[in-house]
């Protein structure tokens, strides 16, 4: 006899008993994924619209992606960086000449690379910039999300997200993003090392700085002699419609922090890319991780950046964001809930008219969901929508077709 099939509302009860409540999923529970789509565990059809926060930029369920995994999977996992292993060179000669850097730091999750990225920055500033041991700060800007370790935190304007988990990393410096006379005053501090930025800012809910404001804030920071740090783990690999958000302005970071995507979401996969100067501050035994660098990463990784290029994926982001925007606006035309469409690429969001504790953006996130499309909302009145990269016009048209529907439906 056939065992049933748990239903939507058993597993939902499953995680809410068991699992740590540190999530508030949209109730639906997915259980397949190929390409844009995801299916439920009662085998309904979706769009999927968040792609797993950017991780999942070359669809679900990749074959190339999938292969890379299958075949390593079935040869060699893990040797841990105790011994070398027939993969990770090749991954890493591939990664540093994909993106123009001399090194690479393989790490597994966006938070870790963050975090490689600020202990990288402190050394560099202590044994190459010259300054007091224990003095170094790392200016950031306000709104940013860089991760949920205890340091990344310290240094968060998001009162959910850091209430309760002090006491605090010190060594940062906070400025509104977007604001360049702002970071021209902090960078007058000598004992700065380093400013930590998102080219946008992901969960703020899209955020997109003024043009300029990168190139400017390099150009700074090169003139102060302090490391410009990009975060692009959410931005990166195509999604804004450039392989990263920088190329926008022709900005080379410094240091470069990729993550999400960097594996297609087939697996925990990041990085950090600095030139040598930088990264040769980093010797045996100071920094590490035993599953960093891993075989199965290693290939992985490659076979995801092969798909971004073989694919134009960033071409294909660049273009059906334009017309994404373009018929957002003509919902915020019509419609008094929609206050405006903001992105770039296929990393987009509109603001809802209405403020931020209220649940009126999760209620439009519901109707989505009952009509075929799944999207979340970030900072309580704000819908953001990235869908995989390997989308088509004529499956961006339907979403917007949906996306219309339900708000003008939801507006009467």
């Amino acid at each position: 006899m056939t065992k049933p099939k748990s239903t939507s509302s058993q597993l939902i009860n499953l995680e809410n008993q068991y699992g740590a409540h540190n999530y508030h999923p949209l109730p639906v529970v997915l259980a397949k994924g190929e390409g844009v789509y995801v299916w439920d565990v009662e085998g309904k059809k979706y769009y999927d619209f968040l792609s797993a926060y950017s991780a999942v930029n070359q669809g679900h369920s990749h074959p190339k992606i999938i292969k890379a995994l299958i075949e390593q999977a079935q040869t060699l996992t893990l040797t841990s960086r105790a011994f070398y292993n027939n993969v990770l060179g090749v991954y890493e000669k591939y990664v540093t000449e994909y993106f123009g850097y001399d090194k690479v730091l393989p790490m597994n999750t966006g938070a870790e690379a963050v975090e490689t990225a600020i202990k990288l920055t402190r050394k560099w500033g202590y044994e190459v910039k010259g300054v007091e041991e224990n003095k170094a700060k790392i200016i950031v800007c306000e709104g940013n999300f860089h991760g949920r370790t205890t340091t990344i935190v310290s240094f968060s304007s998001d009162p959910t997200s850091y209430t309760n988990f002090g006491p605090f990393t010190p060594g940062f410096i906070k400025i509104p993003y977007n604001n360049i006379d702002a970071l021209e005053k902090a960078l007058r501090d000598d004992n700065v090392v380093g400013f930590l930025v998102e080219p946008i800012q992901g969960e703020a809910g899209v955020y997109v700085p003024n043009d300029g404001y990168l190139e400017e804030a390099y150009e700074l920071c090169k003139a102060a002699g302090v490391l410009f740090i990009a975060d692009e783990v959410q931005t990166g690999i195509a999604r804004t419609g450039e392989l990263l958000a920088c190329d926008y302005e022709n900005v080379v970071p410094d240091v470069l922090i990729l993550g999400k995507a960097l594996s297609g979401g087939v697996y925990p996969v990041s990085a950090v890319l600095a030139n040598d100067n930088i990264m040769n501050v980093i010797k045996p035994g100071q920094h590490g991780s035993t599953f960093g660098g891993n075989p199965i990463a290693a290939k992985v990784a490659i076979a995801a950046l092969e798909v971004v290029k073989e694919e134009n994926l960033a071409g294909n982001a660049k273009v059906l964001g334009e017309l994404f925007r373009k018929e957002m606006q003509t919902l915020v035309d019509q419609s008094p809930l929609v206050q405006l469409v903001r992105g770039k690429g296929l990393l987009n969001a509109i603001v809802i008219n209405d403020t931020e504790d209220s649940s009126t953006a999760w209620d439009i996130c519901m109707k989505l969901r009952d009509n075929g499309l799944l999207a979340k909302p970030t900072h309580g009145n704000i819908i953001r929508f990235a869908p995989p990269l390997v989308m088509n016009k004529e499956h961006l048209l339907d979403c917007v077709s949906i996306i219309k529907k339900t708000i003008l439906e939801f507006s009467k």
